[in-house]
C-alpha cells in the first residue's frame, strides 16, 4: 500500500510545493499551515481590528496660532482675557457659518473652540461644550452629540477623583455646570447622576436647603422626561422632609406635584389621594378660595376612573364651593362638566336641570359665548326626548345669542328649521 501511495503522481506535486516553500533566500506567499492535532482545530490569529472611534476633534493634537504655548504651559491673567475674547471670536464666526447653512464648518469651528477652551479651565470649558451640544442635539449631529457628552463624561470623572475636592475651589459650580451640559446634550440620565453626587455630599455637610434644591432639581428631571416613577419617588421624599419642617407651603406643593405626576402617568386614581390630602391641607390653613378648582380636578379623576358617583358628589361640592367666593368660572366649569357626567350616562332630566341652572350662572358671569353654548345644550336634550317645541325654545334662544356675537348663526337655523319641520310649524 505505501508504493502505491508513493506512485501518486499528486504527491510529488506536494513534495515539490512543500520544498519551495522552505527554500533559502524565497520569500514564501503561502505557507502552508502545519497539521493540528486531531478534533483540535489550528489556532487562528485574530483579523487587525481598526479603532473603535476616531480621534476625538476635541483633543489639541497639533500646534494652535491661538494657543503656541500649548495647554501645558500656565497663562498670565491678561492672557487668559486675550485668549478668551478670540474664542468668543470663533464662537462668533461658528454661529454665522451656522446661520448661513454651513454646518459643517461651523462644527468645524466650535471644535477648535471648545479644543482651546481647556486653557480657561474646567468651568469655562463645560459651559462651552453644553452650549455646543445643544445646538448639536437641535441640528441632529449625534457623532458631535457623543464626542462632547464624552468629553463632559472625562471631566465629570476628573472632578469627582477622591483628590480633587482639595484641588477644585470651583468644583461645586463645575458638577452644577456639568448636570446642565448633560441636560443640553440630552443626557437625563447622566445629568441625575451629578446632581445624586451633589446630593449625597449635601446630606453628608447637613446642608437641608441644598439637600432640597438638589431634590427638587431631580424630581424635575425625571418629570421632564417622563421617568414618571422616580419623579414620584422623589416628590414622595420631598413632601417627607416638608412635613417633618412643619412647612406647609412645601407640603402643599409637593402633594400637588404628587397628583400630577399620577395624571401625567394616566394614573388618576393613584393621583385622588394627594388630592384629597391636599383639600384638607387648605381647609386647615383656611384658603377656600383654592377648594373649587382642586374638587373639580378631583372630579375629574374620578369620572376617568369610572368611579361616577364620587365624581358627580365632587362637581356638587365645587359649585358650591365656588359661589361663596365668587368664582362664577369655577361654578360655571363644575356644573357643565356634571352635565356631561349626566349625558354621557343618559341621565338626562338631570343634565337638563344642571344645564338650565348653568344657563343662569353663566348670564350672572356674562360669559356669552358659554351661554350660547348652553342653549345648544339644552335643546339637544330636548331634541333626545322629543319634546320639539321646548327644544325650538331653546334654540332660538341660541340664536339670539349667536346674532349678538355674529358666530354660529347659520348652525342654529338650521337646528330650528329641522325642529320646526318635525312639529309641521
Amino acid at each position: 500500500m505505501t508504493a502505491n501511495f508513493l506512485q501518486q503522481p499528486w504527491v510529488g506535486t506536494i513534495a515539490f510545493i512543500c520544498l519551495i516553500g522552505t527554500l533559502p533566500g524565497q520569500a514564501a506567499t503561502s505557507p502552508v499551515p502545519q497539521p493540528s492535532p486531531v478534533g483540535k482545530p489550528a489556532p487562528q490569529k485574530p483579523p487587525s481590528q481598526p479603532d473603535k472611534f476616531p480621534p476625538s476633534p476635541l483633543e489639541l493634537t497639533a500646534p494652535d496660532p491661538l494657543l503656541p504655548g500649548g495647554l501645558q504651559r500656565p497663562l498670565s491673567e491678561s492672557e487668559r482675557q486675550k485668549l478668551g475674547t478670540a474664542l468668543d471670536d470663533l464662537n462668533a464666526q461658528a454661529i454665522a457659518k451656522y446661520r448661513s447653512g454651513d454646518i459643517i464648518n461651523a462644527f468645524e469651528i466650535w471644535n477648535r473652540e471648545l479644543r482651546l477652551r481647556r486653557a480657561l479651565g474646567l468651568l469655562n470649558e463645560v459651559e462651552a461644550l453644553g452650549r455646543v451640544g445643544d445646538i448639536a442635539w437641535k441640528q441632529n449631529q449625534p457623532n458631535q452629540v457623543i464626542v462632547i457628552t464624552r468629553r463632559l463624561q472625562a471631566i465629570q470623572k476628573q472632578v469627582q477623583a477622591p483628590s480633587a475636592k482639595t484641588n477644585l475651589s470651583e468644583r461645586p459650580q463645575i458638577l452644577q455646570a456639568l448636570g446642565t451640559a448633560y441636560q443640553l446634550v440630552r443626557s437625563p440620565g447622566l445629568a441625575v447622576s451629578v446632581y445624586e453626587q451633589m446630593l449625597a455630599e449635601a446630606r453628608q455637610r447637613k446642608d437641608a436647603t441644598e439637600e432640597v434644591s438638589l431634590l427638587n432639581t431631580i424630581g424635575q428631571l425625571h418629570l421632564s422626561w417622563f421617568d414618571y416613577p422616580k419623579a414620584t419617588a422623589t416628590y414622595q421624599e420631598l413632601l417627607t422632609l416638608s412635613q417633618g419642617q412643619r412647612d406647609r407651603a412645601g407640603e402643599a406643593f409637593y402633594l400637588n406635584q404628587l397628583a400630577y405626576v399620577h395624571e401625567q402617568a394616566k394614573q388618576p386614581a393613584q393621583a385622588i389621594p394627594y388630592q384629597q390630602q391636599l383639600a384638607d391641607l387648605y381647609q386647615k390653613n383656611s384658603q377656600p378660595e383654592l377648594l373649587p378648582a382642586l374638587k373639580i380636578r378631583i372630579a375629574d379623576n374620578y369620572a376617568t376612573s369610572g368611579q361616577i358617583n364620587l365624581a358627580e358628589q365632587n362637581y356638587q361640592e365645587a359649585f358650591k364651593l365656588a359661589q361663596p367666593v365668587f368664582q362664577l368660572a369655577y361654578a360655571g366649569d363644575a356644573l357643565r362638566k356634571l352635565g356631561v357626567l349626566y349625558r354621557s350616562n343618559d341621565r338626562l332630566d338631570a343634565a337638563l336641570q344642571v344645564y338650565e341652572y348653568l344657563a343662569g350662572v353663566e348670564q350672572q358671569a356674562y360669559d356669552t359665548y358659554g351661554l350660547m353654548d348652553t342653549y345648544d345644550q339644552i335643546g339637544q336634550i330636548h331634541l333626545a326626548r322629543k319634546a320639539y317645541p321646548q327644544a325650538l325654545t331653546a334654540f332660538n334662544q341660541g340664536l339670539a345669542v349667536a346674532k349678538q356675537l355674529n358666530y354660529r348663526t347659520d348652525y342654529f337655523t338650521s337646528q330650528i328649521q329641522q325642529v320646526a319641520q318635525k312639529t309641521g310649524q
